[in-house]
């Protein structure tokens, strides 16, 4: 996840002793994490899973992003229904079928988008960057073998 740069309010919040061990032990083992950048990250994506159900959150090679539970990064989906011939219902069920979901997971993935555009669209953007780069590689290798 892209997070802007943004002023940031302070806020006293009471945590169990418990907890707090947890949260700074987690912090501890990312490199570079502070426990309240932690907690701040934590609380985003636990109000974003809660406002978009069937919504989670993985870390991978581009970092930190939305995905479907047990399916696709929404950026996919997205993608996908953008270019798929299909449009309306007949769309979300290609999706549906390609991504081997029910299409009402297709429908959280359509409303999470409808919150957080400008994030995913800057992770399509750079799919199709890292796509575009791994092309052009390998017409280079390609010349170069032939």
């Amino acid at each position: 996840m892209r997070y802007n740069v943004v002023m940031t309010v302070p806020v006293s919040i009471r945590f169990s002793a418990h907890l707090l061990d947890r949260l700074r032990h987690r912090a501890q083992a990312m490199t570079g994490a502070s426990v309240a950048g932690l907690a701040q990250r934590l609380i985003d994506e636990g109000l974003r899973m809660s406002d978009h159900p069937g919504v989670i959150f993985k870390d991978g090679a581009t970092g930190r992003r939305a995905a479907l539970a047990y399916g696709p990064d929404i950026w996919e989906v997205i993608k996908f229904l953008r270019e798929v011939d299909e449009r309306g219902p007949a769309a979300f069920d290609a999706a549906a079928e390609v991504f081997a979901v029910d299409a009402s997971r297709i429908s959280a993935a359509v409303s999470y988008y409808g919150d957080y555009q400008e994030e995913i669209d800057a992770e399509i953007a750079e799919a199709d960057a890292t796509s575009a780069q791994a092309e052009r590689a390998w017409r280079i290798q390609q010349q170069l073998i032939a």
